[in-house]
């Protein structure tokens, strides 16, 4: 008898053990839902909500304003004249030529200032505080900077121009061989300083001992960076690379307000053209077709980042 109402202790006792540890578990769960779920309901406003009426509209005529004729439902009519719009193809390529130009250039401006701040120069807090002040100017005020800098025929880029070119001004912006490396040296000045910051937490997390072996072996800078830094930043080379690209291929607010779009096409952009489709020409379903496509091609840069990530990571 003794032993049966032991054993009916115990039971009792693991059965109540194992019941408070599944509310245990049933309580962190209805945690982590209640955590989860603002995120996730604003993931769902604000981005696959409104991406799922834009596949939608996309194969409608929607007008941005209200009209007594209803909307159609037009089929593949809307990316048929996409693809067959030479402005579009002119927006496509001025924006994979704004990518190639500004994320090789601004990357290699983050990468050295961040070496530079990395390294033991005197008054470096001061310094990588200045550094970092452009990323604190929104971008309208940073544009408004630039288009002073840039003004003819009395600008300080032209006031420079001038000392070299006997009296002569130059548009920088308003010429369609130069406008868009205008655009590329506003937009790689005004966003270096976030890539800056990654690359000097990218320098910092490089072991000293290695630095100090090479020392050792006879290497010098060049060859310290070529075999030590550059090896040692790969991973942030690769993240850097892809979130700068996606960033490039959104440009918007500096060519609506400085450029808006000219001269003669020459600095506008896919956004720009959905910008303009959408909201100017109120042709909501085009628009909507253009930001279809842009969607997928950002998507598919960002599972490319995602695999590349995952392969770096199963090397090690």
């Amino acid at each position: 008898m003794v032993m049966a109402d032991v054993a009916t202790s115990a039971s009792a006792n693991s059965t109540q053990a194992s019941g408070l540890t599944m509310r245990r578990a049933n309580k962190e769960i209805g945690q982590q839902i209640a955590m989860l779920a603002p995120a996730v309901l604003l993931l769902l406003v604000m981005v696959i909500l409104p991406f799922l009426l834009s596949v939608w509209f996309s194969f409608t005529d929607q007008r941005l304003a209200p009209r007594p004729i209803p909307t159609k439902f037009v089929g593949l009519t809307n990316y048929g004249r996409m693809f067959a719009d030479p402005l579009f193809w002119q927006a496509v390529w001025n924006t994979a030529l704004f990518a190639v130009l500004v994320v090789p250039f601004q990357l290699a401006i983050s990468l050295g200032v961040a070496l530079i701040l990395n390294s033991a120069i005197p008054f470096r807090a001061f310094f990588r505080a200045v550094a970092f002040l452009p990323l604190l100017l929104p971008m309208t005020v940073v544009v408004a900077i630039w288009a002073v800098l840039y003004r003819v025929p009395n600008g300080p880029f032209n006031a420079v121009y001038q000392l070299f070119a006997g009296g002569s001004y130059f548009d920088f912006i308003g010429t369609s061989s130069t406008a868009m490396l205008g655009i590329v040296a506003l937009s790689a000045w005004a966003t270096f300083p976030y890539q800056m910051l990654i690359y000097l937490a990218g320098l910092q997390d490089i072991p000293a001992e290695q630095y100090e072996a090479a020392r050792i072996d006879g290497a010098n800078i060049w060859q310290r960076f070529r075999h030590v830094t550059w090896p040692g930043l790969r991973n942030v080379n690769i993240f850097l690379l892809i979130i700068t690209t996606v960033g490039a291929l959104k440009l918007f607010t500096q060519v609506n307000i400085l450029t808006k779009g000219g001269p003669n096409g020459a600095t506008t952009t896919i956004i720009q053209y959905l910008f303009r489709e959408g909201y100017v020409s109120q042709k909501v379903g085009y628009a909507s077709s253009v930001a279809v496509v842009f969607f997928i091609v950002v998507t598919a840069i960002a599972l490319l980042q995602r695999r590349v990530m995952r392969n770096e990571g199963g090397d090690r």
